[in-house]
């Protein structure tokens, strides 16, 4: 059986992981199958650098990607294109901050972020080891990243196989759209259909955001 222990360290960025995970969900789904035909894995790019990635997941929390790309180029240029390093970024004066387009919240969310790491609180270092459950709720703890935040860095930092963001407007409305759904599914139905693809949820996951973003995937 694929769902053990070590499954949960796979990442879904190996190419004979990402083969054998959607082989598992085309025999457990026909809609499942129908969508991962595409060509999905050749768009996958992992943000390996984990402290660069949560910085990010926090810029771009609540607005849209056109803004966060300037907030983030303004940012970055305060430190010579460059995220800055947490020693860096607590030695700089918020006012500075704050004038690249940070807000008040977010600037608060990073130095929170910034100060964990640089303490010894957070190591992200270890999280590679770490299963999903105690990553998630380290990163909880830090001001300004919820649970939602903690699942995307699962994915698209650690390449993990296993993880459905049950609060994700578009996978809930992919799943609604896939499975003609006549409203937005509720808690229960997502909780079967987990544990129907673990242990690849985030393949499933990544077919139903392809499918979000390509109306013609029917």
């Amino acid at each position: 059986m694929p769902n053990n222990f070590m499954a949960e360290f796979e990442s879904f960025a190996d190419r004979k992981t990402w083969q054998k995970g959607v082989r598992y969900l085309s025999k457990k789904d026909r809609t499942m199958a129908r969508l991962l035909k595409k060509k999905i894995f050749e768009k996958i790019e992992l943000h390996t650098h984990h402290y660069d990635a949560i910085v990010h997941s926090i810029i771009y929390q609540q607005i849209s990607g056109a803004a966060g790309n300037s907030i983030l180029r303004k940012f970055k240029g305060l430190y010579g294109g460059k995220l800055p390093k947490p020693s860096q970024f607590l030695a700089t004066k918020e006012a500075k901050v704050r004038a690249a387009g940070i807000s008040p919240q977010k600037y608060s969310y990073i130095k929170d972020l910034c100060e964990k790491i640089e303490s010894g609180q957070l190591e992200l270092k270890k999280f590679s080891r770490m299963p999903n459950d105690q990553i998630i709720l380290e990163l909880d703890d830090v001001r300004g990243i919820g649970r939602w935040t903690a699942e995307m860095f699962l994915m698209f930092s650690l390449g993990r196989t296993d993880v459905l963001p049950m609060d994700d407007l578009g996978i809930r409305n992919s799943i609604k759209r896939v499975y003609k759904l006549k409203a937005l599914p509720e808690r229960e139905f997502m909780s079967k259909l987990e544990e129907k693809w673990r242990p690849y949820n985030s393949i499933a996951s990544l077919g139903l955001w392809f499918s979000h973003d390509n109306k013609e995937v029917k």
